[in-house]
């Protein structure tokens, strides 16, 4: 599998990732990788830029579906998720995200991390769901 890429009219050109950012020592467990918390944080975030695309008011996460680490990440990787809505609902849009791992430091080559399906809840100001406006 090769990280996600799409063509314009004009020329190939890679995707354009949510979040891309520098695995640092701070995220690190007890076996010198990444904990997987700090992973899915960054799929937390990264699935919240890309459902404020249809909704700017607050969204609340309420589940993530089929995360499988495939790959330990370590310092230093530039890890880069990619998105994409999957659906959009009355109150709830579901956003796949993509996690790859650029290795630095000796490690090379790009590895696809882990992948998840994130469904995400508009809220109003009391937190109670709110309708998402059809895209035009």
């Amino acid at each position: 599998m090769t990280p996600p890429r799409t063509t314009s009219d004009e020329f190939p050109c890679e995707r354009v990732p949510a979040m891309r950012n520098v695995m640092m020592p701070r995220d690190t467990n007890a076996l010198g990788t990444i904990f997987g918390g700090v992973i899915l944080s960054q799929i937390d975030l990264a699935a919240a830029v890309e459902a404020h695309k249809y909704w700017s008011g607050r969204l609340v996460t309420v589940a993530m579906d089929k995360i499988e680490f495939k790959h330990p990440v370590w310092v230093g990787d530039l890890v880069s998720c990619y998105t994409e809505t999957t659906r959009i609902g009355r109150t709830s849009l579901t956003v796949k995200v993509d996690v790859w791992a650029e290795r630095r430091f000796g490690r090379e080559g790009e590895v696809h991390v882990t992948e998840a399906s994130v469904t995400m809840v508009a809220v109003d100001d009391d937190f109670r769901p709110a309708p998402i406006p059809k895209p035009e």
